[in-house]
C-alpha cells in the first residue's frame, strides 16, 4: 500500500474509531442509484470490527469496477454483519427518489439482524431507522463503514444492471448502467422506455429539452 494511500486508510479509521467507545455497534450506510433513468436504488449496511483494515477502502466513486468487486467480496467477509436492500421503481414513482433513497437505506439496516447502537449515513438526510441515526456528508470519503457500504450498495446496483441488460439487451444497461447517457437516450429515442424506466426521470428530461427549444 502507498503512503498516501495507508494515510487514507488510516485517516477512514479514525474517523470511526472516535465512535467506537460510545457505539460498539457502529453502522455505515450508503446508496446507489439515486440519478438514473432506471432501475432500482439500491442501498447497504456494514458493520466493522473496531481493528479491521481493509487495503483500498474509499468512495467507491473513486474506485476502477474491478477493485469494487474485489472489495465487495473483502468487506463481506471481513464485516461482523452486512446487508443489502433496494426501493423499486414502482416505489420510486410513488413516494420520489429521496424517499425511497431513504427507505432502501433503512431496509438494509433492518436486514442487518441486529440493532446498531449508532448509524452514520451518507449524505444531509436521516434514514428513517430505529436506532440512532447520524447523517454525515461526504461520508463515504470520510467513514470507513460509509465507504464500505457504498461499495456494497454499488457493486450490487451494477450487477443488477447487467442482468437486466439480458434481459433488455436493445438498451445496453451493462455499458451504462441506466445511467442519462448519450448512449441511454439515443436507445431511448430508438425503442421507447421499458418498465424499469423512471417515467418521472423521463418526464423530466422531457420538460427540459422542452425549455430548451422554446415549446
Amino acid at each position: 500500500m502507498s503512503e498516501e494511500l495507508l494515510t487514507y486508510q488510516l485517516s477512514l479509521n479514525d474517523f470511526d474509531k472516535q465512535y467506537y467507545k460510545d457505539y460498539p455497534l457502529l453502522c455505515g450506510t450508503d446508496e446507489a442509484g439515486r440519478g438514473p433513468l432506471a432501475g432500482d436504488v439500491y442501498a447497504a449496511a456494514v458493520i466493522l470490527k473496531p481493528d479491521t483494515v481493509i487495503e483500498g477502502l474509499n468512495d467507491s466513486k473513486k474506485l476502477t469496477a474491478k477493485k469494487r468487486d474485489l472489495l465487495f467480496d473483502e468487506i463481506k467477509e471481513k464485516a461482523l454483519y452486512w446487508a443489502i436492500a433496494t426501493a423499486s421503481v414502482e416505489e420510486i414513482e410513488k413516494l420520489n427518489i429521496l424517499n425511497c433513497a431513504m427507505l432502501a437505506m433503512k431496509r438494509a439496516v433492518d436486514g442487518l439482524g441486529v440493532t446498531p447502537d449508532l448509524v452514520l449515513a451518507d449524505g444531509n438526510k436521516l434514514p428513517p431507522v430505529d436506532c440512532p441515526v447520524q447523517f454525515v456528508i461526504k461520508g463515504d470519503a470520510k467513514s470507513a463503514s460509509i465507504a464500505a457500504a457504498s461499495i456494497l450498495a454499488k457493486v450490487a446496483r451494477d450487477r443488477y444492471m447487467e442482468e437486466m441488460a439480458r434481459k433488455y439487451p436493445q438498451y445496453l444497461f451493462e455499458k451504462h448502467k441506466g445511467y442519462g447517457t448519450k448512449l441511454h437516450y439515443e436507445m431511448l429515442e430508438k425503442y421507447g422506455p421499458c418498465e424499469i424506466h423512471r417515467p418521472s426521470f423521463l418526464k423530466k428530461k422531457k420538460k427540459k429539452s422542452a425549455g430548451k427549444t422554446g415549446e
